[in-house]
Parts: C-alpha cells; structure tokens; sequence
C-alpha cells in the first residue's frame, strides 16, 4: 500500500516529523522512471531561536522558503558542491525544516546513501526543486508505504556539523538514524 504523504503530515512538531520521516519513501521520478529510497537519517531544524537553522539569522532569500508551506522542499548548495534536501514543516511563517540525511535503496538492509550529497546526486535533486511541494507533479514526493518502525529501531543524537551554533544547540539531539538489520 503507497500512501503519498500530505500536508498535514509535515504541519506539525518539527521532531515529530523528523523521526516520523524513518521508513517513509522519497519517491523521484526522472524520465518514465520512479526511484524510491527509504529514509534511514533525518535531523530537524526548529524554529527562529534554533542557532543550527538558517533562519536563526531571520527572513533572507536563501530561508525565506522555511517561513513557508510545510510540505515545501528546501533545497539549498553546501561548500559549493553538495545539494541538502530539507522539508519545511509546521505552520506558515515558523522558520523550521527537516534535512534528510540518509536513505537506503528498497528492499536493502544496509543503508547505501549515507550522507545527504550521496542522496541528493542519487535523486538528481537540485536548486530547480527549491520551494516546490512535495507531490507526483514536481517529480519528487514522499510515500508511506507500511513499514513498520519501532521505538528501539531508532537512535537520537546530536546533529552533524553544527558546532557553529554554540554549545548547547550543538549538543541538542534532533538527530533521527534509524537501525537497520
């Protein structure tokens, strides 16, 4: 059974959704072709005071999309060589998004894109994505399809690469890995 998520799914609790996201599918249709991956590593990025999110430093261009409709792709190029794929959550106008950091192919108990650029050059995910919503006429989506997570399969830590935020925002776990076989 696919079911493609809705908005509804992502105008919620920024962590809620972040570890929610675990076993759901990013769905990327290039040409006649559907990839599906299953999320295996998400980290949520929540709200204004949140010194790891881009919008801790207010309303740019670059976050404005975060301010927007959740269910919105956040897409934007790290280090000048790396797309990170984020979806915006909660209600209009709260800056929050969740990165999706790891996914695996369908049917493989081992995580195989373990690292948001490895996912996004996967997908052929791009800034052309940016501030599109996720359904079957962007060509990319998200989709539960049934399986089953539990508590114990998933593993809270702090999120990767935010020591800029300070001390205690960098330690903060809002960082979702789920564990496979």
């Amino acid at each position: 059974m696919k079911k493609i998520l809705q908005k509804s799914f992502f105008d919620r609790d920024t962590e809620t959704v972040a570890r929610e996201l675990l076993g759901k599918f990013l769905v990327r249709k290039i040409g006649n072709k559907e990839i599906p991956v299953m999320i295996t590593e998400t980290e949520a990025y929540d709200g204004p005071d949140d010194q790891a999110s881009h919008a801790s430093t207010g309303r740019t261009n670059r976050t404005e999309v975060m301010f927007g409709h959740p269910g919105t792709w956040y897409v934007y190029l790290c280090y000048g060589m790396y797309f990170m794929l984020n979806i915006v959550t909660r209600e209009q106008h709260y800056p929050a998004a969740v990165l999706i950091r790891g996914a695996t192919l369908e049917n493989h108990d081992k995580v195989l894109l373990n690292g948001p650029g490895k996912l996004t050059k996967f997908l052929a995910v791009d800034k052309n994505l940016n501030n599109k919503k996720t359904d079957k006429a962007t060509g990319l989506w998200l989709e539960d399809r049934g399986v089953g997570i539990s508590e114990k399969q998933i593993i809270k830590t702090s999120r990767i690469g935010v020591a800029y935020a300070g001390p205690v925002w960098s330690a903060k776990k809002m960082r979702f890995v789920l564990e496979l076989g």
